[in-house]
């Protein structure tokens, strides 16, 4: 089993290398960005099982190799490392592609228990395009384009869409979308939903989502490729 770390840390970065090492798994390190990318991208497609990836990295961030990663169609399962500990952290890591996290300080036999198991479950396919009428929104360049053309949106609101294009034909409630696009535990004002739905009718058309009388909002199936 082979495993890239990006690592900046030299001394942790050697201690993983050791460590795996004698868990049977082969390592490869590289300790910025920009050769962490280089690494992943242009060694022989398949090479590696795995990449542990380190958040606060020089030259590029873990999260931009990562965006990166995964717009060039490297599907490897990324772990990201990283010294802060905040659920926004952990979800901007996961909604850029990585497949799973830790936060540091760690121990070992966990972080090889993760590895292990991303590796089992292996290389994900790319996600499909979720498509309705001129509408399409692409999960892993993370793009929203109308006819074509290419609408900004911020993450928040390209979480919202894409909750509700996976549930297309379904009018799903204001709770069941802050479970999924806000937080379980979420206990602002559930009007937010209202918001946002606004500001996304605003960019893509009001036609697009529509609003279902005591049932919430659903984006119709006519219209999807």
């Amino acid at each position: 089993m082979r495993v890239l770390v990006v690592e900046d840390e030299v001394s942790l970065a050697e201690t993983i290398r050791d460590g795996l090492a004698r868990e049977g798994f082969t390592v490869d390190l590289m300790h910025d960005g920009v050769d962490g990318l280089w690494a992943a991208t242009e060694t022989p497609h398949g090479a590696y099982d795995v990449i542990v990836l380190d958040i606060m990295l020089p030259l590029l961030s873990g999260y931009e190799v990562c965006r990166r990663l995964r717009s060039r169609g490297v599907w490897t399962p990324v772990l990201m490392l990283t010294a802060k500990d905040g659920e926004y952290d952990e979800a901007d890591a996961l909604d850029l592609g990585a497949d799973d996290y830790l936060v540091k300080p760690f121990s070992f036999v966990v972080l090889v228990a993760h590895l292990r198991a991303l590796i089992r479950r292996g290389a994900p396919e790319r996600p499909a395009v979720l498509t309705v009428g001129d509408l399409s929104l692409d999960p892993a360049e993370r793009r929203v384009r109308l006819a074509g053309a290419p609408i900004a949106v911020t993450p928040r609101e390209f979480a919202l869409l894409e909750f509700l294009l996976r549930h297309r034909g379904e009018a799903v409630t204001k709770t069941a979308i802050i479970e999924n696009v806000w937080d379980a535990h979420f206990d602002g004002d559930p009007n937010i939903v209202e918001v946002y739905i606004g500001y996304l009718r605003k960019k893509i058309g009001r036609d697009t989502i529509e609003t279902v009388r005591g049932a919430g909002y659903r984006v119709p199936r006519s219209g999807i490729s």
